[in-house]
């Protein structure tokens, strides 16, 4: 049995194999004769709010052949105080596999453990692998293999955007550079644990110079709304923009992850240019995630 907790226990292979997948799943989409989840019911279980996770999931677990149950934590015990470990024992009797979105990335594993069936992690506040996964196939699509090329992350460097993007890019052999101001840089522990060629700064334009892409999220996090006020203060100047984009290569592709706050981590100008990319790399999250799924019941 598979499961898809964090790219951080994620084998190169592994994640090479969902990307090869990925391709073929977009091409054949309405035409895919195998239907891996046939039969098959999958819970899925949000304590944060979602928009493209949801929907891509959703969606990918039924043209899969799968049924899906949404549950929010108002929905079931969890939202009462129910041990995660509890649900996880009782829905392991009753469905085939879990999607999680949640605040705790222990959470995410104990529902694994206790729960003996295939378990996504599809947000914690430690990492974000399906949007990684995701971001990395969008890219390879429209400038081929990552390996060897720059990638500059704009903003919050100490969220569960750069966590993956740094784990991502000691397994696949691409450079991270991390412009965040001081306070929210990640932690050398992190950085100790991920390896790999990863440069953290708090100048934007060293940054950004040369980049094959620029990416960035938002400054405010889910669950970080009491800290907005000073959040934006820290990262005003952390945004991706014309003259940002100016310093990247020629033909650097921009990509955000969404929901975009324009004016903030990206102007207006800006997001429009690459609005195609980002678009794409927004519907891509259905093509990813259903090659993770084929992949995590095979």
């Amino acid at each position: 049995m598979r499961n898809l907790l964090s790219i951080e226990t994620m084998s190169r292979a592994d994640i090479e194999q969902i990307l090869a997948a990925s391709g073929p799943m977009k091409k054949d989409r309405g035409h895919l004769s195998r239907q891996p989840l046939a039969g098959k019911s999958w819970a899925m279980l949000f304590a944060k709010s979602s928009t493209r996770t949801r929907v891509s999931f959703e969606v990918g677990i039924r043209e899969l052949g799968g049924q899906v149950l949404f549950l929010n934590s108002n929905d079931i015990q969890l939202g009462r105080g129910e041990p995660i470990k509890d649900t996880a024992r009782v829905l392991g009797r009753m469905v085939h596999g879990a999607v999680i979105r949640t605040f705790a990335q222990s959470d995410v594993e104990d529902f694994a453990r206790y729960s003996g069936i295939p378990t996504i992690n599809a947000l914690t506040d430690d990492e974000h692998p399906c949007q990684i996964l995701t971001d990395i196939f969008t890219f390879e699509e429209q400038r081929g293999p990552i390996a060897g090329k720059v990638v500059a992350f704009i903003g919050d460097g100490a969220n569960n955007m750069t966590n993956s993007w740094m784990f991502a890019a000691a397994k696949l052999g691409f450079e991270l550079r991390i412009a965040a101001p001081k306070g929210y840089q990640p932690s050398p522990e992190i950085l100790a644990r991920a390896g790999g060629k990863i440069t953290v700064t708090a100048d934007i334009n060293a940054a950004a110079e040369g980049a094959d892409l620029l990416y960035t999220d938002v400054w405010v996090s889910m669950g970080q709304e009491a800290q907005s006020v000073e959040r934006i203060q820290k990262m005003t100047g952390y945004q991706i923009n014309e003259a940002l984009v100016k310093l990247a290569k020629p033909g650097a592709l921009v990509m955000h992850c969404l929901p975009a706050y324009r004016g903030k981590e990206i102007d207006e100008a800006t997001f429009e240019a690459h609005a195609k990319t980002i678009f794409d790399q927004a519907e891509n999250r259905l093509h990813v995630q259903k090659a993770v799924l084929d992949w995590i019941v095979s």
